[in-house]
């Protein structure tokens, strides 16, 4: 998928139009004292197997895109949606 590397769009902070540039962000780790995190480690110890059936083959074929646009003059961040599935990414 080609995406244009500068755009003008409308900047929520400045309040107009300014060229803005995109972003790949690449993903984080995951945060280890979230509540889900602490219950499910506090699940695997001791006795006994895995907690959840084997959960192979159920992975997604490809991850999901987070696109940023900067603007060139505050710096802010607009984050576009909730991203969205794309195997390759060119920006052009």
């Amino acid at each position: 998928m080609k995406i244009p590397k500068e755009q003008r769009r409308f900047c929520k902070y400045c309040g107009r139009y300014t060229l803005q540039k995109l972003k790949i962000v690449k993903k984080r780790p995951r945060r280890t004292l979230a509540r889900g995190q602490r219950i499910f480690l506090r699940k695997l110890e001791g006795y006994g197997g895995f907690p959840r059936p084997n959960p192979r083959g159920r992975g997604k074929p490809t991850t999901k895109l987070d696109l940023r646009y900067v603007c060139t003059e505050c710096n802010k961040q607009n984050i576009i949606g909730k991203g969205f599935r794309v195997k390759k990414v060119e920006l052009v």
